[in-house]
């Protein structure tokens, strides 16, 4: 039996803020974006190609402070790609970090070992690592 992950909440603050923040900036699918009532909102937002979302809201959502959830991680092929974008679209993100060394030689010495690192505007960290093949 498969045991998938699909959705991790992301407490916000602001959920119009946030909205922004993951989908024009990250560039996160808006999945959808259901008012249930004058205090009970839900968005549900997915990374390109993830098979995992994030939910933020208020009035339906567990009740966490604010920036309070550290290390989520986005993996992705390519790092030097993966941060220009963050840049263009205005991210604070750190430079290229190597984190780690490699057991064996790998094609992109970045692979596995390479990340940066990043917050949301409520102080949610972010880490985005290069793996560019799996076995």
């Amino acid at each position: 039996m498969n045991w998938t992950l699909e959705v991790v909440i992301v407490p916000v603050s602001d959920v119009d803020r946030a909205k922004g923040f993951y989908a024009d900036q990250l560039g996160f699918a808006v999945d959808h974006d259901t008012v249930i009532g004058d205090d009970a909102r839900i968005v549900q937002l997915t990374p390109p190609g993830s098979g995992c979302s994030i939910v933020i809201g208020k009035g339906v959502v567990p009740e966490m402070p604010p920036g309070s959830l550290k290390g989520l991680q986005l993996v992705v092929p390519d790092l030097k790609r993966a941060h220009a974008e963050l840049v263009e679209r205005g991210v604070e993100v750190s430079e290229i970090q190597v984190v780690g060394v490699n057991p064996e030689p790998v094609p992109d010495p970045l692979d596995n070992v390479g990340f940066v690192f990043f917050a949301d505007p409520d102080g949610n960290t972010w880490g985005v690592q290069q793996i560019s093949s799996r076995a």
